[in-house]
């Protein structure tokens, strides 16, 4: 439960905004006008329905398409499907009744700038267990055509997220203006596009119900596991049973499977992030977490429900090489950070002195670059495309996305960080001048 004291309208509480991210408003309209046709686009440009991955026509014929499409009312029309409109319902409130009523810790979270803090309950991974264990229950019982629904409802599950991601924002917008509201530092503008986008309020919850860190993981992480499982069990339909699902499918999901699993199991950690201790909760949170997260992130796993690629065993052995050195880099990289803030050095590694008083890591996997960890993310990301082969490039969206999103995070914090520390963090960076990839940026 929060420790929320204070008035928005108290300035030294809630100071104005006088710094723009992502562009300012245009940015904010920009995005949150991009990011939902993106992720039709991604399922319409790459699909049985549409013909293929892209659809094999000429890009003058491609274009008339789009167009007629745009300027069909029955199209439009076609882009919801009350049926999985309550499922995605149905499935986001078993979500909230399984925070509610399965057992966890309640965490402290970071300060808030009351002096008060939040806490969490943290039961994200049994949520998970449970979902998946009745999933597996139903397929065990009547097969997998039993689960197939999804890949069969896929844009009407598209379209049910949007459509709540737009209700939560608007939501928290306009409960942003209560009296005592906590806002964030970057969300209170006074524009209404922007701080819509980058969300005002700093944690919108009832009572002891978050609504921003429950959105964090839970229901994007788990409806991406019962997506890609969907996507499984469709393969397998066509193949005639699970025993004959490529190899290539199976690499995928159990990549998937693991990043979703170790995600959920340590979700104490996203009370650190950027997102949960200075971001507010708006669209560009909303729309991420309920909606981009789980259709672009499965994208691998629909593309091999009906394009059955087989690697071989070399082929399977090189993707897995890949994902092992990604995950390899990332978890070292981040035992070295861990160590370090606990006050400990088993591997004696060198640190630069700082004028606040405290220490800059310069050696180690944290001497290679500022963020070796984004290292090891990219590589993991990148084995997750390379299992569905080079016929496509769509499939490699992710990790081309997730490059930009992590080179703008790494600008985000280089800028906090020479705020911080002003002349040293000038020093550090000529200590350590590659920023994610050593000798190239």
């Amino acid at each position: 439960m929060a420790s929320k004291q204070g008035s928005s309208q108290n300035a030294p509480l809630n100071p104005v905004t006088t710094k723009y991210d992502f562009f300012g408003p245009p940015g904010a309209f920009l995005i949150s006008a991009t990011v939902p046709p993106i992720i039709y686009a991604l399922y319409f440009g790459c699909s049985e329905a549409s013909g293929g991955c892209p659809p094999p026509m000429a890009l003058n014929a491609l274009k008339d398409r789009v167009l007629s499409a745009l300027q069909d009312p029955s199209w439009w029309k076609s882009l919801w499907d009350t049926e999985a409109t309550l499922m995605y319902l149905g499935f986001y409130a078993f979500c909230v009744l399984a925070w509610a009523i399965l057992p966890g810790d309640w965490v402290d979270g970071t300060p808030l700038r009351t002096g008060g803090t939040i806490k969490y309950k943290i039961n994200a991974f049994s949520t998970y267990l449970l979902t998946m264990g009745l999933v597996t229950g139903l397929i065990y019982r009547d097969g997998p055509q039993a689960f197939t629904f999804i890949y069969e409802k896929w844009v009407g599950f598209v379209t049910a997220a949007v459509v709540m991601s737009i209700f939560q924002a608007n939501l928290c917008y306009l409960a942003s203006f209560r009296r005592g509201a906590i806002l964030a530092l970057g969300g209170n503008s006074g524009n209404i596009i922007y701080d819509w986008y980058i969300g005002r309020e700093l944690n919108p919850g009832i009572g002891s119900f978050d609504l921003k860190s429950f959105n964090e993981i839970r229901p994007g992480l788990i409806l991406w596991a019962l997506l890609d499982v969907s996507m499984l069990c469709e393969q397998a339909v066509r193949r005639g049973g699970f025993a004959n699902v490529t190899d290539s499918m199976w690499v995928v999901f159990t990549f998937h499977m693991w990043y979703i699993a170790d995600g959920l199991y340590n979700e104490p950690g996203i009370l650190t992030m950027m997102d949960i201790t200075t971001d507010g909760f708006g669209f560009m949170l909303s729309v991420g977490d309920l909606a981009w997260v789980p259709y672009t992130y499965s994208l691998q796993a629909r593309y091999l429900a009906f394009n059955h690629l087989e690697l071989g065993l070399y082929g399977t052995a090189g993707v897995v090489a890949v994902k092992a050195l990604g995950y390899y880099i990332f978890h070292e990289a981040n035992s070295e950070k861990n160590n370090f803030r606990n006050g400990s050095n088993p591997k004696n590694l060198k640190t630069m002195d700082t004028k606040r008083g405290t220490k800059l890591l310069i050696s180690g996997w944290w001497g290679l670059c500022q963020h070796p960890n984004y290292l090891g993310d990219l590589l993991m990301a990148l084995s997750w495309s390379l299992a569905t082969g080079f016929d496509t490039p769509i499939t490699y969206f992710y990790p081309a996305y997730f490059t930009v999103l992590l080179i703008h995070r790494q600008t985000r914090d280089d800028e906090a960080c020479e705020a911080k520390y002003g002349d040293d963090w000038k020093r550090y960076k000529k200590l350590v001048p590659y920023k994610i990839f050593p000798y190239i940026y």
